[in-house]
Order: structure tokens, then C-alpha cells, then sequence
């Protein structure tokens, strides 16, 4: 595992990076630096943008509300995201929350909710999806920020799916129960590089039966069990991409 300097403070910008570059703090960001973690002028800040990798800049105050930061020198490349998305039954909000900032932990590249016939909650604040997967990234030493996509119906999910992203669909019912050598089973290629995936989350009431049966009509798709115990549906997607990353994912 890369060592990670998870000393120093850490803030997501959204300007380019570059060396003297300077990047005005918004209110907010300036009130963390200056007013939570109480830095001074002249202390330091790592940065990090999603493209540029990870910089060193310093604080400096542009004022007595407002601050600035100038970049120093690079300390890390940029890294590629696996190339891994999670696409979920929409959650309430605490849940919903929790299920962000883990799957950015585990390393998805894009998140995105799936409507479907059981599910509970209809509408997802994307903005808070987005602050929460910055914060995520901003306390885990993760350089990257996944992709916050709109929601789809399970049909449109259905139609604009790449068939040649390995889709795990997790379901109670699966007749299989080992769900480590499911995925095993779907490993292909030489390389061992890990192959586009996707993991499919459904509602807490879940699959219809008309969902199911069109998911098992796809091809390139791995019906996974996940263990004796029904599962919540945050629980079911921590304990899925951690599986699908052990097996096919960044983790081997």
C-alpha cells in the first residue's frame, strides 16, 4: 500500500494545478482552514483536484474573510480510478450518505442511482452525493472523486448498459452461495487486469421478478449471493465492492 502523508490537512480544489498557481478559497473552505484546523499563514495544505495529482501549497490570507492558497511542488501523480461503478437503489438521506463515502473508500470511479420497482426513495440531492465523495477522498488519502451521474429508470439503465462491462447483480435469491468463486468464474484474460465492472444494488424490498428475469437475460452478468444474511442495503454495498475489488477488482 503507497504510504499516504495522512498528517497534514488535505482539500479537494477545483482549479487547475500547477507550481505558483494560486487558488482563492471559497467561505467555506476558508473557514475549515482557518477556523476548524486553525492554520496561519505560511502553514501547509495538501491539494488535489481529481486530474493533476496531489500538490503542497501554503496558506495565505487574502483578507479577513476570504484566504488563498499558493501551490508549491507535486508529491504525488495522479492515479487512475479502477474502472468500477456502483449503481444502487436510491437510499434515505443518513443511509444514502454513508453509502457514498464508502464506496469512494473502496475506489468506484462513478456512482449512480437505479430506480426500480421496489424501491423507497425517488429523488437523490446529487450535490450532497458530491460533498460527501469530496470529503471521502479528502480524509482517505484518495486523489480521485467519482462520478456523480443523474439517476436512471431500470429500463434506460437496461438499454444504455455496455455489454461489455462485467455486471454483479446482487440478489437473495441467487442459487449460488459462494460468492467469491462466482466472480472468480467471470475472471478473464491473461493480463490479470481488472475488466470494466459495475455492481448493481438493488431496493431493500427487492428485485420485482420482471427486473430479475431481464437482468438474467444480459449477457456478461454474475448474479452474486451475499452470504446467509439479508443484508441492508448500505451494509449489501460495502460488502459487494469489497468482494468484487478482493476478486476482480484493485486489490489483488
Amino acid at each position: 500500500m503507497p504510504r499516504y502523508d495522512f498528517r497534514s490537512p488535505r482539500l479537494y480544489v477545483d482549479g487547475p494545478l500547477a507550481p505558483q498557481a494560486r487558488l482563492p478559497l471559497d467561505s467555506a473552505q476558508a473557514n475549515y482552514l482557518r477556523n476548524v484546523l486553525r492554520l496561519r499563514a505560511g502553514e501547509e495544505v495538501l491539494v488535489f483536484n481529481g486530474r493533476d495529482g496531489e500538490w503542497r501549497a501554503v496558506l495565505c490570507e487574502a483578507g479577513r474573510r476570504a484566504a488563498a492558497l499558493m501551490v508549491a511542488e507535486r508529491v504525488r501523480g495522479q492515479t487512475p480510478a479502477c474502472d468500477l461503478h456502483c449503481l444502487f437503489a436510491p437510499l434515505k438521506h443518513a443511509r444514502l450518505d454513508y453509502m457514498v463515502q464508502k464506496a469512494v473508500e473502496m475506489g468506484v470511479s462513478r456512482l449512480q442511482g437505479v430506480l426500480m420497482q421496489h424501491g423507497q426513495v425517488t429523488r437523490i440531492n446529487l450535490e450532497r452525493m458530491r460533498a460527501n465523495a469530496i470529503e471521502a477522498a479528502e480524509q482517505c488519502g484518495i486523489i480521485t472523486v467519482p462520478q456523480i451521474a443523474e439517476p436512471l429508470s431500470f429500463d434506460r439503465m437496461l438499454a444504455e448498459r455496455d455489454p461489455a462491462r462485467l455486471l454483479v447483480f446482487c440478489d437473495e435469491d441467487a442459487e449460488v452461495r459462494d460468492p467469491a468463486a462466482a466472480l472468480a468464474a467471470a475472471r478473464t484474460g491473461a493480463d490479470n487486469a481488472p475488466p470494466p465492472l459495475a455492481v448493481l444494488l438493488g431496493p431493500e424490498g427487492g428485485f420485482a421478478d420482471a427486473e430479475r428475469a431481464a437482468l438474467l437475460k444480459l449477457p456478461n452478468v454474475v448474479r452474486l449471493a451475499l452470504g446467509p444474511r439479508i443484508l441492508r442495503a448500505d451494509t449489501a454495498a460495502v460488502a459487494a465492492l469489497a468482494l468484487v475489488q478482493a476478486v476482480l477488482g484493485d486489490w489483488r
